[in-house]
Parts: structure tokens; C-alpha cells; sequence
């Protein structure tokens, strides 16, 4: 029992670290002790290399030692679809999208109504702007867990990003919140996208009030709470409020780059908000440096989020054309946001339209 709770507890310690809600050295500290609790216990056991290739995945992001783990894991653990499926999401990392599918679907072969597996076949559906497939898989879900919350608004959501159709998303916000009216945490991403996408000014604060803490960030990139508010308060033209949520964002932001110099992800959050704020400078070499750090080469997914907020940090420091080179790389890195409805209806891009360049690369993401 105690070798199981420190597998957990090191998978809870990975987590937190990996998704910035604690990156810190202290938190990864109490990763590397539980993890060096359960290879103390079973140093043999197959569950141990599992679990030892979850933290080095998750925490380290050495993604050629997981993979080693993993391949002596499955020597007892043949049928254990923990394996194949972070073997998919090492190769996902690795930009290898192809053999990720076929590796997530192995660990669906395995245990054929885990919602999580299907979900990630989803994501990486996605990713790779093959929305069919997102679809019909998130109906799959849908078709297990018709209750789901998060399912059924990330469903509608697609239709969003995929035809920049607002009206399914609109729907499914709606009839969620009769059914619930708490369930708009669950879904607040969604629902502030809508919101500043159809310049909403009133849908966004109805979102803002449901935004959960950490409800911000994008991915694993810990925008403060207060960036989301910012945004909100610049839609509904209050400059002194959106600037002093803004600054607010940046003195949090400061204190952990200051403490973690080179955590790209935070790197990326504060030149982002610089960009908001107006200090360019600080702003491109935050950004720069972000993505110098953490290279779509060295991850595929954090990798293309970086250039894509890159581009959106030149955008809004008013150097359009290395905002549009940036856009075109990103645009060909599956692992952003990206999208044919994002770019098209965004607030962030609103600096880029009318410009031939950037119309061309909308153009080029509309549903065939």
C-alpha cells in the first residue's frame, strides 16, 4: 500500500510542477523523494520503472530515459496501457504525431472505455487540425459519458476553431449553465474565448466571474488570473483597470522568473504581458528568450505554443513582419492553438488584419 501511495503522490508532485501551478524547486524536491521511496521499496518492479518513467516524463522531460523505463516496464507490464500510452506522449513531444496516434490507440486496445485515452486521442486529433476525427472521437466520449461537462463544451468548441461557428458553442454554454449554473468553471476557457472572440464585453465578465484559480492559463503557461481580467477590462475599453490588471500579472510573473530564470513557460507569460503593457523591449527578449529555451526541436507541443505567443508578443509590439514570419512557422508546428476560427476571430490578432499576409495564412486553415 505504501509503494502505491508514492507512485500517486510523485504522479500528484509531477503535475503540479509540470503545469506551472508550482514550478518550483521545492515541489520537484518532493517528487524526486517520493519517486526515490518507491524505487526503495520494489527497486525491481515493473510498476517502479512505470512510475519512474512518469516522473522523468513529467518532471524532468527527459523523454529518452522514459522511454527506457518503459521498455523495461513492459517486460512485466504487457498489458498495462499506462505503456503504450506514455510511449504515445513521449512521441507526440517528439513530433512523431504518426506513431503518438497508433501508440494512444494501442492503450485504448487495452482498456477500451478509459475516458482519458480517448480524450488524448482527441487532442492529438486535433493538434494535427484533423477535426473529423476530434469530432467523431469526442462523440465517442460523449457516447460513454453523455453527462460529461468538459466533453460536451470542448465538442461545441470545435466547431469554433474548425468553421469559426460560434452558435454550437453558444448553444452548449447556455444549456450547461441552466442545467448548472457552477459548471462555468469547468469550462471558463471555452467561454472567455467565445466571449472576447465575439467582442462580448458582458459574456466575459459573466465568464470572468467563473473563472476557477489558475482558471488562466494556456496549457502548461501560467498566465495569472489578472491577464485574464486585463483582457476583459481592454474589451470593455477601461484602459486604467486593463493596465492595472496587467501590472498585476507582472509582478507576479516577475517573482517567479526571477526566481526561475530559465522557465520558458514564464518567460513566455511576462513577455506576453510586457507586450500588453507596452515595454517592447523587455518584451521581445522575454519572448525570444522563451522560445530559445524551449525549441519546437526539444518539444513539440510547449515548443510550438512558444513561437505562436511569439508571434503574437511581435504582433502587438507593432513589428508585423516578424510577427507574420513567426505565425507562418507556427502555423506548420502542429502543438498551438492555431486555428482557422482563432485567427480569424481572436482579439490578439486584430493589429494583422487587412494585411495581405496575414488574410493569406486564415485563408489557408479555412475548412476545405
Amino acid at each position: 500500500l505504501f509503494f502505491l501511495a508514492y507512485g500517486e503522490l510523485a504522479g500528484a508532485h509531477d503535475r503540479m510542477y509540470f503545469y506551472g501551478f508550482d514550478h518550483t524547486d521545492a515541489r520537484l524536491k518532493l517528487s524526486d523523494d517520493a519517486i526515490q521511496s518507491t524505487r526503495r521499496l520494489r527497486p525491481d518492479s515493473g510498476e517502479t520503472h512505470l512510475v519512474f518513467a512518469q516522473h522523468l516524463y513529467w518532471a524532468h522531460q527527459d523523454y529518452d530515459r522514459a522511454r527506457e523505463e518503459l521498455g523495461i516496464a513492459r517486460k512485466s507490464l504487457p498489458n498495462e496501457s499506462r505503456i503504450p500510452l506514455l510511449s504515445g506522449y513521449i512521441d507526440r513531444r517528439q513530433g512523431h504525431w504518426e506513431r503518438s496516434l497508433e501508440e494512444i490507440k494501442q492503450a485504448l486496445e487495452l482498456d477500451p472505455r478509459n475516458l482519458s485515452i480517448l480524450q488524448q486521442i482527441s487532442f492529438t486529433y486535433q493538434t494535427l487540425r484533423r477535426y473529423k476525427e476530434t469530432a467523431a472521437t469526442l462523440d465517442k466520449v460523449l457516447a460513454i459519458a453523455p453527462t460529461d461537462v468538459t466533453s460536451k463544451a470542448r465538442r461545441a468548441w470545435i466547431e469554433l476553431q474548425w468553421r469559426s461557428d460560434p452558435k454550437p458553442l453558444h448553444i452548449t454554454i447556455e444549456r450547461l449553465l441552466a442545467q448548472d449554473p457552477s459548471a462555468g468553471a469547468v469550462f471558463f476557457d471555452h467561454w472567455l474565448e467565445l466571449a472576447l472572440s465575439e467582442r462580448d464585453a458582458a459574456a466575459a465578465e459573466q465568464a470572468l466571474a467563473a473563472m476557477p484559480t489558475g482558471g488562466c492559463y494556456d496549457e502548461n503557461i501560467p498566465f495569472p488570473n489578472s491577464w485574464c481580467k486585463g483582457r476583459v477590462a481592454s474589451l470593455r475599453g477601461d484602459k486604467p483597470a486593463a493596465r492595472a490588471a496587467f501590472a498585476d500579472a507582472r509582478t507576479e510573473l516577475e517573482q517567479i522568473v526571477r526566481d526561475q530564470p530559465d522557465y520558458a513557460a514564464a518567460l513566455c507569460a511576462i513577455g506576453v504581458v510586457d507586450a500588453a503593457l507596452g515595454n517592447k523591449e523587455d518584451a521581445i527578449r522575454e519572448g525570444e528568450r522563451a522560445v530559445e529555451l524551449m525549441p519546437p526541436e526539444k518539444s513539440a507541443i510547449d515548443g510550438a505554443m512558444l513561437m505562436q505567443y511569439l508571434a503574437v508578443i511581435y504582433t502587438w509590439t507593432g513589428d508585423k513582419d516578424r510577427a507574420i514570419e513567426r505565425l507562418t512557422e507556427a502555423v506548420n508546428l502542429p502543438g498551438n492553438h492555431i486555428t482557422y476560427g482563432h485567427l480569424r476571430l481572436n482579439p490578439f490578432w486584430d493589429p494583422l488584419r487587412g494585411d495581405p499576409r496575414f488574410e493569406k495564412i486564415v485563408t489557408s486553415l479555412a475548412p476545405k
